[in-house]
């Protein structure tokens, strides 16, 4: 039989609202009692339930994790970061994969808020009105992470997803190149189109065409880079250098490369974005912006427990910065 708050009661000769002062940290017991009620959760083996102390206080100290993919690399420098700090803060996480799929983000966005969580932190692709209407109408706090929502109307943590691409891409200008291909993610996210307004904007400032025809539209898989390159490729007038919008795809890229023939950096220069452990595993490593997940996480982690402990919030929409890195993939 499970060990009940009466029968610690009973154990300790103390009232229950004594041992519920005790298991809830409250300072006013008498040093005496408290040693006698503890002694008697250590004999007793007894465990506070955790889902009735929620009801009473109306606060489950668990938070909702809602991420694309919990097995991809990418998004577990996220989750460890969200932990990491919901750790730190005494809130346990309830960890869910989405599959980036907009129906099933939806399900479980009201799966969690079943569960009673106090917060939710959401990492998605595109951001549709029924999401922000969820997020409105939902009783806890939403923070998305690495997540942007065009009317900026739900608290979120980036990186300038734009700036960073305007930069990677007037690196491979300055380094001479003057067809660079783009393989991109997909075309229905805020943060993909950010991503290709600064491969588009870097071209224009530089005084050189921006050609539809060198931008190649993926999904952030290893085979999409591989397609990537072989569109590329085969194109008449061949790129000098590609950049990539995620490392997983920049990998594939390298590889289609050269399985071709080709040699990278000497044939053809690859560029990615993101900076997970793949760019420092793949021959040449990877040069590539460094998008901070870690550090995203955590902070939008800290941020929802500002939310759901009240306290006063400077900046609702956080932008982090970013950095490029150079490796062995560019000259």
């Amino acid at each position: 039989m499970n060990v009940t708050i009466y029968d610690v009661a009973r154990e300790a000769n103390v009232s229950m609202a004594t041992v519920s002062r005790v298991v809830n940290g409250n300072p006013n017991v008498k040093p005496a009692t408290r040693t006698k009620v503890l002694e008697a959760i250590e004999r007793l083996g007894y465990r506070p339930n955790a889902v009735a102390r929620g009801l009473a206080s109306k606060k489950t100290t668990t938070v909702g994790v809602i991420i694309p993919d919990i097995s991809s690399i990418f998004f577990a420098e996220l989750a460890r970061g969200i932990e990491d700090i919901a750790t730190m803060y005494k809130y346990n996480i309830i960890l869910s994969n989405s599959d980036q799929n907009k129906n099933k983000e939806l399900h479980l966005i009201n799966t969690m808020l079943g569960k009673q969580v106090d917060g939710i932190v959401f990492m998605g692709g595109e951001i549709t009105e029924e999401h922000i209407k969820e997020f409105e109408s939902a009783p806890v706090p939403v923070v998305l992470a690495a997540t942007v929502d065009p009317t900026m109307t739900i608290p979120s943590v980036n990186i300038n997803y734009e700036e960073a691409s305007y930069e990677a891409m007037s690196t491979l200008i300055e380094k001479g190149n003057d067809r660079i291909g783009f393989v991109s993610g997909a075309v229905d996210t805020e943060i993909n189109n950010q991503k290709i307004n600064g491969y588009k904007r870097a071209l224009q400032d530089a005084g050189k065409e921006v050609d539809e025809e060198l931008i190649y539209r993926g999904d952030f898989t290893y085979q999409a880079g591989i397609d990537g390159f072989t569109k590329l490729a085969n194109l008449e007038r061949k790129p000098t250098a590609i950049f990539v919008a995620s490392d997983e795809m920049a990998l594939g890229v390298i590889h289609g490369a050269q399985d071709s023939g080709l040699t990278v950096p000497d044939d053809i220069e690859v560029f990615g974005f993101n900076n997970t452990r793949l760019a420092t595993m793949i021959r040449p490593t990877l040069t590539t912006v460094v998008q901070p997940m870690y550090d995203i996480g955590a902070v939008s982690m800290r941020l929802l427990t500002k939310y759901m402990n009240k306290e006063t919030v400077d900046e609702k929409n956080v932008i982090l910065p970013h950095r490029l890195i150079d490796r062995d993939s560019t000259k």
